[in-house]
């Protein structure tokens, strides 16, 4: 069942609710994974779904996590965006409808030439196991 407005505020922080639920942007350069270069998985820090893997991760000098590509079809949706007089295609997470930020077509060009331009708020990371 889906949460309610009231529950969404319950369980995110304030940022990660202005982000997810009302499809704010953090500052460019201040998420806490716009540098991350470990290796590992990048979940929904609304439902915990899988969205983005570190070897998708790019630097692409903008100031936010940019991916190639989501981990897994269907892991987000795309969705127009017409806010603030422009047209942006807008990511949102497949399964809990949560705002990730946008994607555009300027990506590297020797894979997909997207960029998935994602707020750090709108993540958690999960580091992968070193185990051998």
């Amino acid at each position: 069942m889906p949460k309610t407005e009231n529950e969404w505020k319950k369980k995110l922080t304030p940022e990660q609710y202005r982000v997810l639920r009302e499809k704010g942007t953090e500052q460019a350069f201040t998420g806490a994974y716009t540098d991350n270069k470990d290796d590992g998985m990048y979940h929904c820090a609304g439902c915990g779904a899988a969205l983005f893997a570190s070897d998708n991760k790019f630097e692409s000098g903008t100031g936010w996590p940019s991916f190639d590509r989501a981990a897994a079809e269907g892991a987000v949706k795309l969705k127009t965006d017409m806010a603030h007089g422009m047209t942006r295609t807008e990511v949102v997470c497949a399964k809990c409808g949560g705002h990730l930020g946008h994607v555009f077509n300027d990506g590297p060009k020797e894979t997909t030439c997207q960029r998935f331009c994602i707020n750090s708020t709108a993540l958690d990371f999960e580091k992968k196991n070193n185990v051998v």
